[in-house]
């Protein structure tokens, strides 16, 4: 009795799920989805190439060095970077000596108040401190940033798909909007004090373009530093700020994929030396 009113309530919920199917599929054939400005608009991020890409790939030092400079010339008046330290950045080939002279670049808020003014002390950076954030709240970064908070960072390119190919197609897709999405579309005009860019998820974001000419950073290692060169270094160092031990964790996937194969060429071997006789006398 109990394994037929079972079956029956499963019977139930299975016709019930088909019904809703048939009915969906009705109503989408019936009134299909109006098209939308950022359906039609919006576009995949361009295709760039980095030293890190496929399985074996690896970071390029120089690269994201320039990356890291970049970020603290132009991006760090803005976004910050909470899950980095800086320490961390011995691993893109900075000595402890030049560490420290980057950190002392940096104010720290000390957990003090200064007894004379009301106001938070500093103290100097100290290598394992994490990279401090440009504004003391929320309600500070919005107030500087057309009411908009820019977003940490540290895991920018993990939280996007084409991580580092979106960053950099967000950074050099700025234009004027389409003539054919006003035609289309003429209310979708990019409001006042928004700006264009088809790699946006709405088209229309606060931040203005924050790499604007060649030259806007000066590299030490005679980089030519065009806009274009910017973002994919700054893209790379985004992409190790994200995944730090990407280098770490291919190679022991490689060295793993390698022992496995081994391994199983030595069972197999193992296999036919055990069985070998008695195959023979059967």
């Amino acid at each position: 009795m109990v394994r037929i009113g079972a079956f029956l309530v499963g019977l139930f919920f299975a016709g019930w799920l088909l019904v809703s199917f048939l009915m969906g599929a009705v109503a989408y054939v019936s009134e299909p989805p109006q098209p939308t400005v950022e359906h039609e608009f919006h576009e995949l991020p361009k295709h760039v190439s980095f030293s890190f890409d496929g399985p074996l790939g690896g970071y390029d030092k120089q690269q994201l060095q320039r990356g890291f400079q970049v970020y603290k010339e132009v991006c760090s008046a803005c976004h910050s970077l909470k899950f980095v330290a800086f320490r961390d950045l011995e691993a893109l080939g900075y000595n402890e000596a030049e560490v420290k002279a980057i950190a002392k670049q940096w104010a720290i808020k000390a957990p003090s108040v200064d007894p004379a003014t009301g106001e938070a002390s500093t103290r100097e950076p100290m290598p394992a401190d994490y990279f401090p954030k440009p504004f003391a709240n929320n309600v500070a970064a919005a107030a500087a940033n057309n009411n908009a908070i820019p977003p940490d960072l540290s895991l920018m390119t993990k939280a996007r798909h084409h991580g580092s190919a979106y960053v950099y197609s967000l950074l050099t897709g700025y234009q004027a909007q389409p003539a054919a999405l006003l035609k289309e579309f003429p209310d979708s005009k990019t409001p006042e004090g928004l700006h264009y860019n088809p790699y946006f998820a709405n088209l229309n974001l606060a931040m203005a373009p924050p790499l604007t000419a060649e030259g806007q950073v000066t590299y030490s290692d005679g980089t030519k530093p065009t806009v274009d060169q910017m973002a994919k270094d700054v893209s790379a160092f985004l992409t190790w700020t994200a995944e730090p031990k990407l280098e770490n964790r291919r190679r022991a996937g490689l060295a793993t994929i390698i022992f496995l194969l081994i391994a199983t060429g030595l069972a197999y071997m193992s296999y036919q030396n055990i069985w070998a006789e008695k195959k023979k006398a059967a």
